[in-house]
């Protein structure tokens, strides 16, 4: 039976496009690009199951939504539209709930579930057609989803791939889908009512967000803003967009305050309190929401959108290995389609709560999720796809470098893929477990330790995002256990999924489990997902400062429960100011045994030699044996060459050469000397003379002071080097042989006298020649080196060596200046000559009795 594309697409846009659509499909791909409230999520996936059946294939058409309230609403949206019932022809399947039989033609589901069935079944012998909607959201998986299934779709080239945007981007999808030339593009224009766009902005002095996220000045006008809405126009509900479930709750409050009817809708809802509010009721009423009502849902009777014009985004943290989500300013396509909500049924209003000249700062798209979040889920789902690192794979954007070797090492330390990236059998039965692979790891490695059940109920508790009182997790289960509110109820429900999925797994091991005390059960657990957060204690037993097993510093907050453990399993960090200038604070943990933590943190132990360059000259080595970045013992062993070697270039590159006189090196004039000449060269006439400043001699250390370094890895002592003869092994020949008339050490003046010249630190600086007066009788021109580019700066001194005058123009001075200073010195200095014409008098060292 094929779909009544007619009577589902009835006032849709995009029925427009059908003819289009269908004779594009016919090659195989296609790229609909399509605005919010144009109808594509509703018609396109039965238009493509008519295509399919029309062809004669079997299969049937999956279609990916970002989130599972999405892909729960479009399936009963389209299978009410096309009268049939839910899980008969139209179905779903999200995570913890399938409504699918084989009858089913068109199947909705998330892209995590599809990244889950492509990783089980790579080749989806039993799907004829994918389409890939919400492309532009960008969520990790979503763009996981696209470069598996167009990978896919070169081993089936049969099988049909339908990608959608709701933005403007889709040359560039059509550009990555297609087999060398673009995929065709569909366009479909929006034919929605007029809308009208006003800029509210909060009050002058009102901030949106503060320390701790969106402030309450700024919620007081959100809500007021929604209040003023909803009175003064007499038609349609309010839609309200806030960032997350917290600030839904804080404006609906102030509503509810003010006598109006304010329902809440964000993921964490449980399933039937979303289709609640996503029925039709008489009345109107104001729903607050967060981004899952930007695309795909269909929230009935609304003709007024208030905008927030913020988002939560994904962050990771690199340096310090922590993830989580962050406020920031809206894209300005997200404000688009949340605007174009308002004007589905009839002309809408658009209200955005900041001022208009934000609007050209603001981001044209979405932060890619790939640019910005924790890839450690999408780089095992990469390994046991077969491409490390999505290697060759087309993804819209690549992982950042860092941040996915940071994940590909914590893959090792749960030791879900091996030093070449792949994944080990643990790895792939944790890629099976719809879950953060931290918290399928814990499950399966888990569960024959302390039970299945208790084991799902500590993952959920991992799981949840309830604040653990004083970050103590043995307060936060025992809160659960004891509770019957919403939260209790959530990780209830987690528990029992996670439950389902470990005897799936058969992870199920001891089912009892109970002897196993409840903190050591816990602690085991958080270790096993989370065994680079194994935490040692700094310093003493009043230290509140400990170290993680990845390296990052983190401190218990105030008053914590924890204070005095030794030993804890970190759950959840946070970002603070800190005494320890770490940055990191701990937010939830449990206290764990040496014997846990080396248990559970078995894939970061290493056993490693290493060596250190001390102040006292000498190089000493120990046998460290690690958990990660946390020394568990010590042995003093013999340092190797290599390892004294290293552990001296280290040094240096830490202290530094001791060019300023505080390094590692004790440098004599004569190195000092020849540096400069050198420095002077560089500056002048560059390559190939060398650099000598501090960073160009560390980068070439190893060529320059190798044999030295063998020196002080062996127990010599640094002020024995002759750094001289080492920083001659950077000369460039041939154009060494010329150094000493480049750069000479003395100048001959008129006397015969070789006089030093004083070259300066800094290559910029001018340098000086030092001679008394007398002795430069009848020169004319200023001394010039460096190939008569540099001339020399005169200190001509008096008998005294005091100096009488400064000068790089002799010629100037004799003719200017002498005359003064002849006449302010003869009298002073009698026994040394002043004749009126210094250019033919001859010179002089000594006295005139003296005929020198």
């Amino acid at each position: 039976m094929l779909f009544r594309l007619d009577q589902i697409g009835a006032g849709l846009p995009v029925l427009a496009a059908r003819g289009e659509l269908d004779d594009r499909l016919r090659g195989g791909v296609v790229v609909v690009q399509a605005p919010p409230g144009t109808g594509k999520t509703t018609l396109v996936p039965p238009l493509v199951a008519n295509h399919i059946d029309q062809l004669g294939a079997r299969g049937r058409v999956v279609v990916t939504q970002p989130r599972r309230i999405a892909a729960r609403a479009a399936a009963r949206r389209l299978a009410q539209l096309s009268g049939t019932r839910l899980g008969d022809e139209v179905g779903f399947s999200v995570r913890g709930e399938t409504r699918t039989r084989s009858t089913t033609r068109v199947e909705f589901v998330t892209t995590g579930v599809l990244v889950r069935r492509l990783l089980n079944d790579p080749g989806l012998e039993d799907v004829a057609a994918v389409v890939l909607d919400e492309v532009h959201e960008r969520a990790l998986d979503s763009d996981l989803a696209f470069a598996m299934v167009r990978e896919l779709r070169e081993l089936r080239p049969e099988l049909a791939v339908v990608v959608m945007s709701a933005t403007l981007d889709a040359e560039r999808w059509a550009a990555l889908l297609g087999d060398g030339a673009p995929a065709p593009v569909v366009a479909v224009q929006a034919d929605l009512h007029p809308l009208e766009v006003r800029w509210q902005p909060a009050p002058p002095g009102t901030q949106r967000l503060g320390p701790r996220g969106v402030t309450h000045p700024f919620l007081d006008h959100v809500a007021n803003t929604a209040a003023q809405a909803l009175t003064q126009h007499d038609q349609g509900s309010v839609l309200v967009f806030v960032p997350g479930a917290w600030e839904t709750e804080q404006v609906a409050q102030r509503l509810r305050g003010k006598g109006i009817e304010a329902d809440v809708l964000h993921g964490s809802l449980e399933a039937r309190q979303q289709d609640a509010v996503l029925s039709a009721r008489p009345g109107r009423r104001v729903i607050v929401a967060t981004s899952v009502a930007e695309s795909s849902l269909t929230v009935p009777d609304v003709r007024i959108v208030v905008d927030a014009g913020l988002a939560r985004e994904p962050r990771f943290d690199v340096g310090r290995g922590m993830s989580g989500l962050v406020t920031v300013s809206e894209a300005r396509a997200s404000a688009e389609q949340r605007a174009g909500r308002a004007a589905r049924l009839g002309p809408g209003l658009a209200v955005r709560c900041f001022p208009e000249s934000d609007w050209p700062r603001m981001r044209r798209f979405t932060t890619p999720a790939i640019a910005t979040a924790d890839l450690t889920s999408a780089a095992l789902d990469l390994a046991c796809w077969g491409a490390p690192g999505g290697e060759g794979m087309a993804l819209p954007d690549p992982p950042p470098p860092a941040s996915l070797e940071l994940a590909m090492d914590g893959l090792r330390a749960l030791q879900a893929i091996d030093e070449a990236g792949r994944p080990t059998a643990r790895g792939r039965a944790m890629a099976r477990v719809p879950a953060d692979p931290r918290l399928a790891r814990a499950l399966i490695d888990g569960a024959p330790r302390v039970g299945a059940h208790r084991a799902a109920e500590l993952v959920a508790l991992l799981a949840s995002d309830e604040r653990a009182p004083g970050g103590d997790l043995e307060a936060l289960l025992r809160e659960l256990r004891r509770g019957s509110g919403p939260a209790a109820k959530r990780w209830r429900h987690e528990a029992d999924r996670l439950f389902s999925l470990a005897e799936r797994s058969h992870a199920h091991g001891a089912q009892g489990g109970g002897q196993v005390p409840e903190a050591q059960a816990l602690g085991l657990l958080v270790a096993l997902a989370h065994p680079d957060r194994i935490a040692r204690r700094r310093g003493g037993p009043e230290s509140t400062a400990y170290l993680l097993a990845s390296g990052t510093g983190v401190v218990l907050e105030r008053g914590s429960r924890l204070a005095g453990q030794e030993w804890l399993a970190v759950a959840q960090m946070g970002r603070r100011d800190t005494g320890d200038g770490s940055g990191a604070v701990v937010r939830a943990a449990v206290a764990i045994s040496r014997e846990t933590a080396e248990e559970a943190g078995a894939g970061l132990r290493r056993t490693t030699d290493r060596a250190t360059w001390g102040s006292d000259g000498r190089v000493t080595a120990r046998r460290l044996e690690l958990l990660g970045a946390i020394e568990l013992a010590a042995t003093p062993v013999q340092p190797t060459p290599e390892l004294g070697r290293a552990a001296v270039a280290e040094a240096l590159r830490s202290r530094g050469l001791g060019l300023d006189g505080h390094g590692m090196l004790v440098w004599p004039e004569s190195a000092l000397a020849l540096r400069r000449r050198l420095a002077l060269l560089h500056h002048v006439i560059g390559e190939p003379w060398p650099a000598m400043d501090e960073a160009s001699l560390l980068e070439r250390v190893d060529e320059w002071l190798g044999p030295e370094l063998d020196q002080l890895a062996r127990g010599g002592s640094a002020s024995r080097l002759d750094l001289t003869s080492a920083l001659r092994r950077l000369l460039p020949w041939p154009e060494a042989g010329r150094l000493d008339e480049l750069v000479p050490e003395r100048l001959e003046v008129p006397t015969g006298s070789r006089i030093r010249l004083d070259y300066p630190d800094d290559p910029e600086a001018r340098v000086v020649l030092a001679v008394k007066l007398q002795e430069c009788f009848g020169l004319l021109q200023t001394p010039r080196i460096v190939d008569g580019k540099v001339p020399v700066l005169m200190h001509l001194l008096s008998p005294a060596q005091r100096p009488l005058a400064i000068t790089d123009d002799l010629a100037s001075f004799w003719t200017n200046a002498y005359p003064g200073v002849r006449a302010e010195n003869r009298g002073r200095y009698l026994k040394h000559p002043w004749p009126e014409d210094p250019l033919t008098a001859p010179p002089r060292r000594g006295t005139t009795r003296s005929g020198r």
